[in-house]
């Protein structure tokens, strides 16, 4: 009587340790929370830049619209005046180095680097300040041939209406590599943050 009475006992020990490990198997449903329009907002794709508020870019376009406007009315006064008393010293220059040849002969350094480094000086402002203005003027060879279009026309007007002046091919080499060292020091990066190109993306 024992040994039957034992047995149902040890069945049912049996039935709830294979009842209890299902239960234990069974993996347990995992919440996925949504966090929502934040989660938007903080993830941002890889490679894309955050554009500036719309009014810091206004701030910036009105200001590099004025440093323009200054610009061309003090290029125009270095450029444009006339110099009756070296009338007699002028040359047109249709030999590119040739001017360059002639300031570093100078006895001093001094009037080279000012010859030379006022030119550069007069093209940076054009690398900086166009691709802010005028989006589409965005790229190395855009600033270049604007720059180049705009100083050709002063060193036109200088050799064909300004007493004292010439046309000097030189002075257009130096003020375009001014502007490619302008556009490459500041201009490229603050063209980029005022008018950010925005990426295809993929579908």
């Amino acid at each position: 009587m024992a040994r039957a009475v034992l047995r149902p006992r040890t069945a049912l020990r049996l039935r709830s340790t294979s009842h209890s490990s299902t239960k234990k198997s069974r993996p347990r449903p995992t919440k996925s929370r949504s966090r929502g329009p934040k989660s938007d907002r903080s993830s941002t794709a890889p490679g894309e830049r955050r554009k500036l508020p719309f009014v810091v870019r206004l701030l910036v376009m009105l200001v590099a619209f004025a440093a323009m406007v200054a610009f061309a009315a003090a290029l125009a006064r270095l450029t444009l005046q006339p110099s009756p008393a070296s009338e007699a010293l002028t040359h047109s220059n249709l030999r590119p180095g040739r001017s360059l040849r002639a300031y570093l002969d100078q006895p001093e350094l001094r009037d080279a680097v000012r010859q030379i480094g006022g030119n550069l000086l007069l093209g940076i402002p054009f690398g900086v300040l166009l691709p802010v203005l005028v989006p589409g003027a965005r790229g190395i060879l855009r600033v270049l041939l604007l720059t180049a279009a705009v100083m050709l026309m002063v060193e036109l007007v200088q050799g064909a209406l300004i007493t004292g002046r010439a046309f000097d091919i030189d002075d257009v080499i130096l003020n375009t590599t001014g502007a490619l060292i302008g556009y490459l020091l500041l201009g490229r990066r603050l063209s980029r943050a005022v008018h950010p190109r925005e990426r295809r993306r993929k579908a």
